[in-house]
């Protein structure tokens, strides 16, 4: 389990997805916390329908349809200048607050390092940009180059085929249990940043490493470089 280069998924993982509430809240008072999570999950559940009926769309798109989603369940009126704000937020999500330092000690250890996204190359370019990530990612891989969103094994594969390594030589690094987990069932060496403190998901399936943080992917990576 030699770490050879490093495979960071964005949304949730880089970029604060749930940053979105303050606006939210500012558009539609007494909402913004539930517009931001019903968003983020119907997202989620709208990538892993159209690529298990081969229905692919870019996740620009996807992004756009749970918001309008959202707000039609939570009975908001989402005007064209709400949308475009809440869109336009959404292009330029705010890096959790350790994430360039840990990015910056990483590279500057001599470890190569992309991100493995559903984003499209737009928003993944758009998002590094404004968190001032610029050069510390040799890859920006987008699920947009297969046409499937992760979990999909052709999405994982993008990892290996880039870095011509093993996926267990590679380390995969995300916030979204489901998507450690699967990349764990995939062959990667896997390390959940469990924010929130949540429960494993159930699926017989257990990350390599797990931390509160991106600050704890440090210690795992320096144990499993050699």
């Amino acid at each position: 389990m030699s770490i050879l280069a490093l495979a960071f998924d964005a949304y949730g993982t880089l970029f604060d997805v749930y940053a979105i509430r303050e606006l939210g809240e500012k558009l539609f008072p007494g909402y913004g916390q539930a517009l931001a999570e019903m968003w983020r999950d119907k997202q989620i559940e709208y990538t892993h329908l159209r690529t298990l009926c081969s229905m692919y769309k870019p996740f620009w798109e996807v992004t756009q349809d749970a918001l309008l989603f959202s707000c039609q369940k939570l009975g908001l009126e989402l005007t064209l200048d709400a949308q475009n704000a809440l869109m336009g937020q959404y292009a330029r999500l705010q890096a959790f607050p350790e994430n360039l330092a840990v990015l910056q000690q990483l590279r500057a250890n001599g470890l190569k390092l992309s991100i493995l996204s559903n984003g499209n190359p737009q928003m993944l370019q758009a998002a590094v940009d404004a968190a001032g990530m610029q050069g510390l990612f040799s890859h920006l891989l987008s699920a947009d180059a297969v046409k499937k969103f992760k979990t999909a094994p052709e999405a994982y594969q993008l990892g290996p085929d880039v870095f011509g390594l093993p996926a267990k030589n590679i380390l995969f690094v995300s916030s979204n249990a489901w998507d450690a987990c699967c990349a764990t069932w995939f062959g990667y060496t896997t390390f959940w940043v469990n924010r929130s403190g949540a429960p494993l998901e159930q699926l017989g399936v257990r990350p390599h490493g797990e931390g509160r943080s991106l600050t704890d992917l440090i210690a795992f990576v320096e144990q499993h470089r050699n």
